[in-house]
């Protein structure tokens, strides 16, 4: 059995070292288990990449995929699916937070109890700012009332994936991709582990609290369409209010008189109405950008350099 492991890397220079020593341990004590570590740079502006040239040329069971520039951790994910060559595919981060402990538990689950994949959440979300958290368990919430696709609370990247859930991901060659999403919508039968939150072992987190709201938005653009008709019951409501707003102005004219007038009051509504339109012009301006990148039709990453071999289609 072999199972390919896909480490996206930004500027992971300083953890990668310990990183390979936990993965060591693990590949000892799973020895029936062929490994391959498929590690992504992803445009890294330290020395990540010389630190995997490093690893690569001590260890035949480590590639690399180094980016053209920074393209995201998505696009690092759909480049590591491509060149991944196992019956098995686990996705984990550099940083340790997804520990390698649990790599045998989750290979059991799928070899000996037969799931399709197997994916990690954490139960607590220790160490992070609490307006962080809060804001991620109202992503996650969100995310399951507005759209078909099944996130589950604390859902993290750390994934063991048989192949046939790999090809799955693979031929959704979508532009604007959102894992998390696509795990959930391909189906198939999954086994959750909980565990506590790690924190890292070393380095900083690229992900601050503006980066991650952007990612939000872009989950709930790319699974629902929702937001669109929320736009348009809003402007229904603000033409239904402004109808009983002009009603109530003429009767009250007719009545008290000189109650017409007012700037203030006309400026007010103008303001309202005009955010309603803006906030709904937004909404729509999301999908539209989305559309216009997917018919482009650019490449998801650009490779530069590697010396892995491509498994899976054309390169793109």
């Amino acid at each position: 059995m072999r199972l390919t492991a896909i480490i996206p890397c930004y500027n992971e220079e300083a953890v990668l070292h310990i990183f390979y020593r936990e993965m060591q341990h693990i590949m000892a004590s799973m020895q029936e288990v062929d490994f391959e570590l498929i590690f992504v740079n992803d445009g890294s502006k330290d020395k990540t990449l010389s630190v995997l040239k490093e690893l690569a040329s001590k260890d035949n069971s480590v590639k690399y995929l180094s980016f053209s520039r920074n393209f995201g951790k998505e696009a690092a994910i759909y480049a590591g699916l491509k060149y991944s060559g196992g019956d098995l595919t686990v996705i984990m981060d550099a940083d340790l937070q997804d520990p390698p402990s649990m790599l045998p538990e989750m290979y059991r689950a799928v070899v000996e109890e037969g799931y399709d994949s197997v994916a990690t959440r954490r139960v607590n979300r220790k160490g992070e700012p609490p307006i962080r958290s809060f804001f991620a368990r109202r992503f996650y919430r969100i995310m399951n009332r507005i759209s078909k696709a099944d996130i589950v609370d604390g859902a993290r990247d750390f994934r063991m994936m048989n192949r046939a859930f790999v090809d799955a991901l693979l031929s959704m060659g979508e532009y604007n991709r959102f894992s998390k999403g696509l795990f959930g919508w391909v189906g198939f039968q999954t086994k959750w582990l909980e565990y506590e939150n790690v924190e890292r072992a070393a380095g900083e987190t690229k992900w601050s609290f503006w980066k991650l709201f952007l990612y939000s938005i872009d989950g709930i653009v790319a699974f629902s369409t929702l937001p669109l008709s929320i736009s348009a019951v809003l402007g229904v409501m603000m033409c239904v209010v402004a109808v009983f707003a002009i009603l109530f102005i003429i009767a009250r004219q007719l009545l008290y008189g000189g109650s017409a007038f007012g700037w203030p009051s006309m400026v007010c509504i103008i303001i309202f109405i005009g955010g309603i339109q803006l906030f709904c012009m937004g909404i729509l301006g999301s999908y539209l950008a989305k559309t216009y990148l997917e018919v482009k039709k650019r490449p998801i990453y650009i490779l530069k350099e590697t010396n892995a071999d491509l498994r899976y289609g054309e390169e793109k």
